[in-house]
């Protein structure tokens, strides 16, 4: 006879969550992942000195009275070609160069130069020259504009490639790291460059052989033309190293001391032999492209709400209010950089073009 069935055993149901577990479930679901390497410390606003900061003024004054002029020159003609300028990006240069050592250090960066030129203390009347074309510019008026060049100085240029800089500043690394020089390299390149496929080479190579460079993206938000949003699917231009373990920064970049802050913490970094570092320098630029660019890709509006509200050289004036440094001495400092401005125009425009024979010098010749 068939045995009767036995009865199936309940199921057990799942334990109920309770307010409590699932408030946890949800805590533990968010908790940002921890870093599994080191990186730079956080930078703060650097505290400069008075003469520090009436030094940030006149830099950034005399690269923004420099490029209204060049601005002026191309208008009248003086300035063929192209013509790239700096106006609203100058806390950018002054800030991070004032904390390489000139003649140690590297720099390179793309056809937006002189204010990079300026801020190395490279004298203007040669930098005024070059862009006229004069036989007293600094590339003896062969290079314009985009190809500016100083071997005393360690800058090495002005490039009209677009991010062909960042795998030449790799190259300048690899030479302070094989010469032990205790240099590092800086590498200047834009929110368009940043999506060259060499960046990303140069960013791995740098990081394989610990190279001591620091690279810079200077984000004005547009590129060429094209707002930043709509180029890159990854607009935080500060994250790009990550996948090449390179740590990244991001900086107010119209802010001088922020930026100065943001600088020591980038060579303490690269000068320790920890590899190199990317900082992101959010930025703007006031005028075109280039000098032929109308802009009309943003309105008017956009760029004057920028000067109004977050000036690079408004924000150090108020800097230098709040210390007590008045109008009056603000103003003579302003006048003396407008005469350097103007004698570094009248100088351009006094000096001879090149002899025709400079045609046939600096040209490499030969097979290898």
């Amino acid at each position: 006879m068939a045995k009767p069935a036995q009865p199936r055993a309940a199921a057990k149901a799942p334990p109920r969550k309770t307010a409590a577990s699932s408030a946890q479930s949800r805590n533990t679901a968010a908790a940002p992942p921890q870093p599994n390497r080191e990186r730079p410390n956080e930078p703060v606003r650097y505290k400069a000195t008075k003469a520090e900061m009436l030094e940030f003024y006149r830099q950034m004054m005399l690269i923004r009275r420099f490029e209204e002029k060049a601005g002026q020159l191309y208008g009248l003609g003086l300035i063929g070609g192209f013509c790239h300028l700096y106006i609203g990006q100058e806390a950018v240069a002054v800030g991070l160069q004032s904390a390489l050592e000139v003649g140690k250090d590297s720099v390179i960066t793309g056809y937006r130069d002189h204010g990079h030129m300026l801020a190395y203390g490279i004298d203007p009347k040669v930098i005024m020259a070059e862009l006229t074309g004069r036989a007293a510019g600094i590339s003896r008026g062969k290079g314009g504009s985009m190809h500016m060049f100083s071997v005393e100085h360690r800058f090495y240029g002005g490039h009209g490639i677009v991010g062909a800089q960042v795998s030449l500043g790799t190259g300048l690394a690899f030479k302070h790291k094989y010469s032990g020089d205790g240099g590092v390299a800086m590498a200047y390149f834009g929110d368009g460059a940043s999506n060259q496929g060499q960046v990303y080479e140069s960013f791995n190579m740098a990081e394989l052989w610990k190279l001591p460079i620091i690279f810079v993206i200077e984000n004005n938000q547009y590129a060429m033309g094209t707002s930043v949003n709509r180029s890159s699917a990854e607009d935080q231009l500060y994250r790009r190293g990550e996948s090449f373990r390179i740590p990244g920064i991001q900086v107010d970049g119209m802010d001088v001391l922020a930026v100065r802050g943001a600088a020591e913490e980038a060579v303490k970094w690269v000068r320790s032999g920890k590899g190199p570092v990317l900082l992101e320098l959010k930025t703007y630029r006031y005028r075109g492209h280039s000098m032929s660019d109308p802009a009309k890709y943003r309105s008017r509006d956009e760029v004057q709400a920028v000067r109004e509200k977050n000036d690079p050289i408004d924000h150090i004036v108020n800097e230098l209010n709040a210390i007590g440094v008045g109008e009056d001495e603000i103003k003579k400092l302003e006048k003396e950089i407008r005469a350097i401005v103007t004698e570094a125009a009248d100088f351009a425009e006094q000096s001879p073009e090149p002899e025709p024979g400079e045609l046939y010098t600096d040209v490499l010749v030969g097979q290898y």
